[in-house]
């Protein structure tokens, strides 16, 4: 029997040298892949998967995701023709739009954001393809270059571009140009349906299907011997993003009036003693609706309903005891 596909997610709750010690043992428990988060002004995606690349030998490595705005494109193809060099043949890209406000607060003006999605893919493939390319879009300007390896592997980089889509135009554009759509986390497994359906009419557009397009999603996981500890860090989690990023939150079927209540205390950036007390506010039912959370078995559960609903490899963000979550589905989650 095949081991369930698994993969790690990793943001900034461990230091870069704790995190590189679980990306070896989630190697070790078999885990296909790490993704490295790249969203607050906090940690940068590419010099955690440098690390963690340079640790292991087999475990894939990717960006999860990184976003198509603040790196030139040239940069962005030599970046990750650099991670190739590191790790031959285990480094994704992935790759999404960004969110305000953190966007516009760093002076980004996210306009067609899939125009500029469709622009960005494109030359960044031809790049990794070592293609010399001239292109003039809305979004990308550039005149004959090529990424100029003198020492190294002189062929097309094996470098599969993922995109962390949300809305469902996004989505059906990544069914269109990609070769993954990183689902996101903190939605409802019934969520994925509407994802897959939107999925499948880009792949057509392509002459592809459904089956072309990997689908590998973030699923938030606290999992603990103690319920209600698990729990709780699900909860204190699901109320930043509520008052983060509501548009995950209300594409889950979170009520608007929820939304407005955590509004009203959250502002942004949130501080600690604000989410505590909007986190009153959040009943079990919307933690586990949207979140991996409770026992080992409840948790193992849920992720099989995302599995059930079309997810392909679910990538596992640990709240709590990162090895207790690797030692649990190192074992697969099969029924």
């Amino acid at each position: 029997m095949t081991q369930d596909r698994v993969a790690l997610y990793l943001q900034d709750a461990h230091s870069l040298q704790e995190g590189m010690q679980l990306v070896q043992y989630a190697e070790e428990k078999g885990f296909e892949a790490v993704w490295q988060a790249e969203s607050r002004l906090v940690r940068d995606a590419i010099v955690p998967m440098a690390a963690f690349a340079a640790v292991t030998s087999k475990i894939k490595v990717g960006s999860g995701v990184t976003n198509n705005w603040t790196r030139n494109i040239g940069l962005l193809a030599a970046t990750f023709l650099t991670l190739d060099d590191l790790a031959q043949d285990r480094i994704i890209c992935g790759i999404g739009a960004w969110w305000d406000p953190l966007a516009s607060k760093v002076g980004i003006q996210r306009r067609k954001p899939l125009l500029a999605m469709r622009e960005t893919v494109d030359v960044l493939r031809r790049l990794l393809n070592l293609e010399n390319v001239t292109f003039h879009g809305e979004f990308h300007h550039v005149d004959g270059i090529q990424l100029d390896v003198v020492y190294g592997r002189k062929e097309p980089r094996n470098v599969p571009i993922y995109i962390g889509a949300t809305g469902m135009k996004m989505m059906e554009l990544t069914g269109e140009i990609s070769d993954g759509a990183v689902l996101n986390y903190l939605v409802n497994p019934k969520y994925n349906l509407e994802a897959l359906a939107a999925l499948e009419r880009g792949a057509k557009k392509a002459g592809r299907s459904l089956d072309d397009i990997d689908r590998p999603q973030l699923v938030i996981c606290s999992v603990d011997n103690d319920r209600k500890k698990a729990l709780d860090k699900a909860r204190f989690m699901i109320t930043q993003y509520l008052g983060q990023q509501p548009h995950l939150m209300k594409a889950s079927g979170v009520s608007q009036e929820l939304l407005d209540d955590i509004h009203q205390i959250l502002t942004w950036p949130a501080t600690d003693e604000q989410i505590r007390e909007a986190m009153k506010l959040v009943p079990d039912d919307v933690v586990q609706m949207c979140t991996a959370s409770g026992s080992p078995e409840e948790v193992k559960a849920k992720v099989r309903e995302y599995v059930d609903n079309g997810c392909t490899c679910p990538i596992l963000y640990p709240l709590g005891d990162a090895r207790l979550m690797i030692d649990i589905f190192g074992e697969g989650y099969s029924r």
